[in-house]
């Protein structure tokens, strides 16, 4: 490991991007952010964001983020590929996608930027009152994928129990606060990310955990650039709650709110789980 890497946060080893030239760049897997078959899928979603960000052509902030999650992403190098469908006046609207050799397409996702404007605001919902996060423990993860290692996590409500399967269902909404461990500055590549730390819902309602994976998660950006700077490495607020389970699928909705009580963005997904 060169120099560089041994200043750099985990985070940003995971996501680093070697530029190919015409729109293509080259990565590796990460161990820090490993999963149950693959890397967490919000390791993934920032590097598809990164790859727009990157891009020579880009202008704006994030607006909106979607990936599908196509296959599962082996251990090694991949390559990502980005490509500017449509370039408006307030908006641009990308394509990307993630290649493996001979294994094809692992994950392809949209991502819309927006130019900075100030218009009309209007607040419709206030962040919930919970307890800070020095006055609720962080979860105890020893043992978890590693992943769940690289985020420190304080439930107010909704935590996993890793129980097996539990005689009585319970409640699907969490509240918990979450920030990158070791601490990190936010920004929108690990916001993206962080949009993907809730647990998944079938763990948390029915206490075990069957073969399982995001198929797809959208997330949208409603902070600006000095909103998302501002929260520097204070813990986001998360809160997440699904609706159904039905036919090997769930819906997760989430929202991830500032130390000052911002909504900075919001997240929905749909997971696959198999009986």
């Amino acid at each position: 490991m060169n120099d560089l890497s041994t200043r750099l946060h985990p985070f940003d080893i995971a996501t680093r991007l070697e530029p190919l030239g015409e729109g293509r760049s080259v990565g590796a897997t990460s161990p820090h952010y490993w999963n149950m078959a693959g890397p967490f899928g919000g390791a993934t979603a920032a590097l598809m964001l990164r790859a727009v960000l990157d891009h020579p052509q880009r202008r704006g902030r994030p607006a909106a983020l979607t990936v599908n999650f196509c296959g599962a992403v082996a251990e090694g190098e991949f390559e990502i590929a980005v490509r500017l469908v449509r370039d408006g006046r307030s908006t641009q609207h990308w394509q990307v996608e993630m290649t493996q050799g001979d294994r094809g397409v692992a994950t392809t996702a949209s991502v819309v930027t927006g130019a900075a404007r100030e218009t009309w605001s209007h607040e419709a919902q206030a962040a919930p009152v919970v307890p800070p996060p020095a006055e609720v423990a962080s979860m105890d993860l020893t043992g978890r994928t590693g992943w769940t290692r690289a985020y420190d996590m304080r439930f107010v409500e909704g935590e996993p129990a890793w129980a097996g399967r539990l005689p009585e269902l319970r409640p699907a909404k969490s509240v918990a606060w979450v920030r990158d461990a070791p601490e990190r500055p936010l920004d929108y590549v690990s916001l993206a990310a962080l949009s993907d730390s809730f647990f998944i819902k079938v763990l948390q309602v029915r206490g075990d955990v069957p073969p399982v994976a995001t198929v797809s998660l959208s997330t949208y950006f409603l902070a600006d650039e000095a909103e998302v700077a501002a929260q520097g490495v204070r813990h986001l607020l998360g809160v997440c709650d699904a609706r159904a389970f039905r036919h090997g699928f769930n819906d997760q909705s989430g929202e991830l709110w500032s130390a000052d009580g911002q909504l900075l963005a919001v997240t929905s997904q749909v997971v696959w789980w198999k009986e």
